[in-house]
């Protein structure tokens, strides 16, 4: 389910000391029922589906996926070297003391995410290249009856015009395929990890 922005923006996160010129650009509550200390199993999640490159489940969110992979190798947008186009350094030099002596969370393998900081209630992982400049928020809050369940949040600044444009097509292809499959894909694997951690 989607959500507001004010689901994000209203709640005491640390993210917003370090991202705080960035756009919240899509919240949506994750179909993750657990306990109150949780997370750790959520962002364990994340972390495999990123290293296993899982995009999501449906045929149209694979399709999108593929075209944007290949577009970018095409005109260079992901090449390891480009980061922000030396346009911005990344967040990790904005981390108070605290978050960067702290926990940063899993190694993400070859994916294009860099895990951050690490905390009982939330996690967050940046991402950059030439388009845009991207943070992947992870929190875990009540649920309203009695439990928790996971809230991602994409918070974005995009890199000029180009990056601009970007965000701006694939908007309709994010609402209609991307996200309904990665949301359903997360249920799924949260629900399958749930079973396994039950018959033990």
């Amino acid at each position: 389910m989607r959500l507001p922005r004010t689901d994000h923006t209203d709640r005491p996160w640390r993210i917003h000391e370090i991202a705080g010129d960035f756009t919240v650009e899509d919240v949506w509550a994750l179909p993750t029922p657990g306990g109150p200390d949780d997370l750790a199993l959520l962002v364990r999640q994340f972390a495999e589906s990123l290293e296993e490159g899982v995009e999501g489940d449906g045929f149209v969110s694979r399709v999108l996926f593929a075209v944007r992979w290949k577009l970018g190798a095409l005109l260079g947008w992901d090449k390891p070297d480009s980061g922000t186009g030396g346009l911005r350094p990344g967040l990790l030099d904005r981390l108070p003391a605290d978050l960067r002596d702290g926990p940063r969370g899993p190694d993400l393998g070859s994916s294009p995410f860099t895990s951050l900081y690490q905390r009982e209630d939330e996690w967050a992982a940046e991402m950059a290249n030439k388009t845009v400049q991207a943070v992947m928020h992870i929190g875990w809050v009540p649920d309203g009856t009695g439990g928790y369940r996971g809230q991602m949040t994409v918070l974005v600044k995009p890199n000029g015009l180009l990056g601009s444009l970007y965000m701006a097509a694939i908007k309709p292809f994010r609402y209609l395929g991307v996200y309904p499959a990665l949301i359903r894909s997360i249920g799924r694997e949260w629900e399958a990890g749930a079973a396994r951690r039950g018959a033990r």
